[in-house]
């Protein structure tokens, strides 16, 4: 399996140690570096098979999903109700991608929520923080049917699903929600890409969650991460906005993740050749970008998947609430107004619109125009990009892209 491995990353912010244990899967296969904006933690790990920061190909995704999951199917038997959890904002695709892969491999009687930072009136739900991000409360709400409610309430395992593990601080937190809910519960999996959590933090996770713990990641290690000698505040931008306005957002909220899906989306009706009307007369070798957008990201991965497999070549990623310098695995960044209501900044990183032949943005949201006076809004995006609008819908258990041209 090889040697445990010590690189040494040098970033504006400070100096990463990223130590890793032997694997199967080398350490620049799965990620790059780069710097937060932030003054709490000064680096991010910027992962090459999310789709989320850095440009991935459909069948790259897929590929993570399918090992995740089949790493973790092989250490358990889910016969038993399980509940099964994505991190919002950048593990909604990582979670929504597991679960689906694991409901291909046989696994039933399972739940899938991901977690979110956006209010739903009229449902009870379960509040948490993560110290460490930019935008630091997280809601995990209760599911709107009843039958998957009582899954919820008597899931005898809980996986949880993130891009990376450093400390499990967040985990700790949400288990010991849930299971002030849900004494049944009976084991936990942590699930990620990466898990750098250290030998000292897992085992105070597994001794705070009070039941046992199970780890599955395609790479492990230690981080350390040594911040420059200087005030770290001048590395926070206090421009930019990471406060919602609190107001319900269920009207907008299209994608079913955060109430519960006990199967996979299935489109009714892609209708992919109403997309592919948008794509330049003369041939052009130039890959087709999809674009995911915040929480709401698998319909980005659902839509390259189809393209992929007619034959097109396709790169899909999304846009972020994280505010990131442009350096190391970072090329580039544009900054625009989020398409949630809330005037929040968001990021779309890596994109030059003449590196593709089409530019295709999935979203949950109306196609209405955002709040102009701090810059461009999401509307506003699309026009830069010369994009494509693809707005999801959902209704009895039937999904829908509707494409348009803003």
């Amino acid at each position: 399996m090889g040697k445990s491995r010590h690189q040494v990353v040098d970033l504006r912010t400070g100096r990463l140690h990223v130590m890793t244990e032997p694997g199967r899967v080398p350490l620049h296969r799965l990620l790059g570096f780069a710097s937060r904006i932030n003054s709490k933690r000064g680096f991010l790990l910027v992962s090459k098979v999310l789709g989320k920061h850095y440009p991935v190909l459909p069948r790259t995704m897929a590929w993570s999903y399918r090992a995740l999951a089949r790493k973790l199917l092989d250490q358990t038997d889910f016969s038993a109700p399980s509940l099964w959890v994505g991190m919002a904002e950048t593990a909604t695709g990582l979670g929504y991608g597991v679960f689906e892969s694991a409901y291909n491999l046989g696994v039933r009687s399972a739940l899938f929520m991901q977690t979110t930072r956006y209010h739903l009136a009229g449902g009870d739900r379960l509040a948490f923080i993560e110290e460490h991000s930019h935008a630091t409360d997280f809601f995990l709400y209760y599911p709107e049917h009843e039958k998957d409610c009582a899954t919820f309430l008597n899931a005898r395992q809980l996986v949880l699903i993130d891009d990376e593990i450093s400390t499990g601080a967040t985990f700790a937190r949400l288990i010991a929600a849930y299971r002030a809910v849900n004494p049944r519960l009976e084991k936990v999996f942590i699930v990620s890409l990466v898990n750098f959590a250290s030998p000292e933090h897992r085992h105070r996770l597994e001794a705070s969650a009070g039941i046992p713990v199970q780890w599955v990641s395609l790479l492990a290690g230690q981080l350390r991460f040594d911040p420059v000698d200087t005030d770290q505040e001048q590395f926070r931008d206090n421009t930019i906005n990471v406060a919602g306005n609190g107001l319900c957002k269920r009207d907008i909220l299209a994608w079913p993740g955060r109430l519960g899906m006990d199967r996979p989306v299935r489109f009714s009706d892609l209708n992919v050749a109403g997309l592919l009307v948008f794509l330049p007369a003369r041939p052009d070798n130039r890959p087709i970008l999809v674009l995911g957008t915040g929480e709401c990201n698998p319909p980005a991965f659902l839509l390259g998947r189809s393209l992929e497999r007619l034959g097109y070549r396709v790169i899909v990623q999304a846009t972020t609430r994280s505010p990131i310098f442009p350096e190391g695995a970072i090329a580039s960044r544009i900054q625009f107004t989020d398409n949630y209501q809330d005037d929040i900044d968001n990021f779309l990183y890596n994109v030059d619109a003449d590196d593709f032949s089409l530019i295709v943005a999935c979203h949950e949201t109306p196609r209405v125009p955002g709040n102009t006076s701090r810059g461009t809004d999401f509307i506003g995006l699309l026009k830069q990009l010369n994009a494509v609008g693809a707005q999801f819908s959902y209704r009895d258990n039937n999904a829908e892209l509707h494409f348009y041209r803003p």
